[in-house]
């Protein structure tokens, strides 16, 4: 019998993202406490830009957007926004989506499936992503529980059980 297998990853829907930005803008638009501010969410590039005229109001962005992106099933630790910056007269704040698993954090993980999992599952890192593999699946089923337990500063996904 062949062994199964799962991969690890940490990828994020854009699209999910962006009807999240798109929601944070209509609410933006409809707020009465952002009425004549010039508040405003967009994408710059690959990363997004919150703008408003005052640190408060940017932080509300913010806290808007995160709310979404939670509504939308999104981890806010895939989210790694900056802190407020003064220029020129507004507030502004970067944030970008992390994806992919780094090395190291992909060795924390295997770390932590070869301590704590079952004897017999294998995880090996290929490239951004986490291969775990074993004869079976039910010691498959308890590394995914013993993972969804574990609080890693890295949001993962488990794709293509096999």
């Amino acid at each position: 019998m062949a062994d199964s297998s799962f991969d690890i990853v940490s990828k994020v829907e854009r699209q999910e993202v962006d009807n999240a930005l798109n929601q944070t803008v209509k609410e933006i638009s409809q707020r009465y406490d952002f009425k004549g501010t010039d508040a405003s969410i967009a994408w710059s590039g690959e990363k997004i830009l919150m703008q408003a005229n005052g640190e408060e109001r940017v932080k509300a962005i913010l806290d808007i957007f995160q709310t979404k992106l939670i509504k939308r099933g999104i981890s806010l630790k895939s989210l790694d926004a900056g802190e407020p910056q003064l220029s020129g007269k507004e507030y502004k704040i970067f944030a970008s989506i992390e994806e992919g698993i780094s090395q190291d954090n992909a060795k924390k993980v295997a770390k932590a499936i070869r301590d704590e999992g079952p004897k017999g599952v294998k995880a090996q890192v290929q490239g951004d992503e986490l291969r775990v593999s074993s004869k079976s699946r039910d010691d498959l089923q308890a590394v995914q529980t013993l993972l969804k337990g574990k609080d890693f500063d890295f949001a993962i996904q488990f794709v293509n059980y096999r």
